[in-house]
């Protein structure tokens, strides 16, 4: 993953970039020289969005299914990169350096050593400061964490996960960039969402359609009313919405209800309505 992620580097920097990093390798062993050039490090790069080819970003895949590096700063690759250089040979040495940069870190190291999850060393070390994370009301490290990152899907227990989700539609972040998002969703969540529409609704609020993809595994007789009253929503997208849960379950009641609208069950079908073009329409 280094070597992936220097590549990268190698065609987003200038030479002048470069011969510094290589100079600070010299010194990655001193724990404070580590820590200070982790913190300096935006200084000498620049924070300009990077280019990742599509033959990089498969190297990446294969690496790290789940692993995205793209629309990133350059500083934030190189702080990634930058923490792989670590050696984890001692692990209480590790664990500790890193952790040290988690409790110091200003909102955009924070962002990085977030996103570095998916690559650090020792998984499962990181699970309670994720869940943290999470906690947090920084933008940026909020998604540095919920999205196009594999590491909470693979490693959060439910309730955390469960949390991380409720978050991100707190926050309304795109659920549709939640990584596992389908892998994850659990019959506990399914009834915290109940739960959370019935109160925006008695608030007189709107419910984000995404929301409903999460019931598709789940549906029953105690949420098929709430899905109903969805599916005949005076608004399209909403409808479309149940329509995508429908066809996603075996419940019979919500197949016979799908089937009274074959417009849409056609263009379920015939792949023209997903989640992606309902978090499409949403964005617009």
């Amino acid at each position: 993953m280094s070597e992936a992620l220097a590549a990268i580097i190698a065609g987003n920097s200038s030479e002048q970039t470069r011969e510094w990093l290589q100079q600070r390798l010299e010194k990655v062993a001193s724990i404070p020289q580590f820590n200070q050039t982790f913190t300096a490090i935006p200084r000498f790069t620049g924070k300009n969005e990077i280019t990742v080819s599509p033959e990089q970003a498969a190297v990446l895949q294969q690496l790290v299914p789940g692993f995205f590096v793209q629309g990133w700063t350059l500083d934030r690759l190189i702080r990634v990169w930058w923490l792989l250089q670590l050696d984890s040979a001692n692990k209480t040495v590790y664990l500790d350096t890193i952790e040290k940069l988690f409790l110091s870190a200003e909102m955009n190291e924070l962002a990085a050593l977030y996103s570095a999850l998916p690559v650090l060393a020792f998984p499962d070390a990181w699970k309670l400061r994720t869940a943290e994370g999470v906690r947090s009301n920084i933008g940026v490290v909020q998604e540095a964490i919920m999205l196009k990152n594999p590491y909470p899907a693979r490693y959060l227990d439910e309730p955390a996960w469960n949390q991380l989700v409720m978050k991100a539609i707190f926050t309304e972040k795109p659920l549709h960039l939640i990584s596992g998002l389908d892998e994850r969703s659990n019959a506990a969540l399914a009834a915290i969402l109940t739960d959370f529409a019935h109160e925006r609704w008695a608030a007189g609020r709107r419910v984000s359609p995404m929301q409903w993809r999460l019931l598709t595994a789940f549906v029953t007789t105690d949420n098929m009313a709430d899905l109903t009253r969805v599916w005949h929503s005076a608004d399209q997208v909403e409808k479309a919405a149940a329509a995508l849960v429908f066809a996603g379950t075996s419940f019979a009641p919500a197949k016979t209800l799908l089937a009274t609208d074959p417009a849409l069950t056609n263009d379920i079908q015939n792949g023209t309505l997903t989640w992606d073009t309902i978090a499409a329409k949403l964005s617009q």
